[in-house]
């Protein structure tokens, strides 16, 4: 039986860099961001870098989504679906119960400052926060113990992280996982070009240089409510 993996993020994290890592084993298949499309149909949000292309390339519906990219049939053990949690919007949770969750957070402060990079004045909506607690919450009321993993720790020591994790998801560490080649994958999304450079360049785990970057004044307010979701998350690292 395969098993499952979906990756819950917010943006400008390093959920690119995990998609790569496990792209890298020799037993697992990853999946880019399958519900991108049925959010922007869904909310109508239209500022994002190729709207038109995420929407000629993805399903629509989640129903859609769910038999064509979520449960649909895998030839590998290992299926490693990458989204983001603001893409849940108005999504009836109760699917992810046979899935393997992950949550990967990141200091708000550098996220926030990341995103605006791209998008000039994100909200609570789009960096999706609020909503990974929201999910997050959905399943421990469940009964389930969420995996929460925070971008810097992962950075720290992903040797000893990915380790953990794997362990934690019930499958071996690969080495494998720490290092890819330069440039794109096959599996990326039609959005890639611009969001994904970073990666591109990197051949494996690194801090980057936009870590550095200074919060604009006007997302203040933001940063400070996204703090209380951090947090929150926090609690389960």
């Amino acid at each position: 039986m395969t098993t499952r993996i979906n990756l819950i993020s917010g943006p400008r994290n390093i959920s690119t860099a995990l998609m790569y890592s496990f792209a890298n084993r020799s037993d697992t298949e990853v999946i880019d961001e399958p519900m991108y499309a049925y959010y922007l149909n869904h909310t109508g949000v239209n500022y994002h870098p190729a709207t038109e292309e995420i929407l000629s390339a993805l399903p629509h519906s989640m129903e859609e989504v769910k038999r064509e990219c979520i449960f649909n049939e895998v030839d590998r053990d290992i299926y490693f679906i990458k989204g983001m949690a603001h893409h849940y919007q108005d999504v009836a949770l109760g699917f992810l119960e046979d899935l393997v969750n992950v949550f990967l957070i990141r200091d708000p402060y550098q996220l926030i400052a990341s995103f605006a990079q791209v998008i000039d004045n994100p909200t609570m909506k789009d960096i999706g926060l609020k909503r990974e607690w929201e999910i997050c919450k959905y399943l421990i009321d469940q009964g389930k113990e969420p995996i929460v993993i925070d971008s810097n720790d992962t950075l720290s020591d992903p040797k000893q992280k990915l380790t953990r994790l794997c362990k934690r998801i019930g499958i071996p560490f690969d080495k494998d996982m720490l290092s890819w080649d330069k440039g794109p994958i096959e599996q990326d999304g039609v959005w890639a070009e611009h969001w994904y450079k970073n990666v591109w360049a990197s051949t494996g785990f690194q801090k980057q240089k936009s870590s550095n970057r200074v919060l604009p004044h006007k997302l203040e307010d933001l940063y400070q409510e996204s703090l209380d979701y951090y947090n929150l998350l926090s609690n389960y690292k």
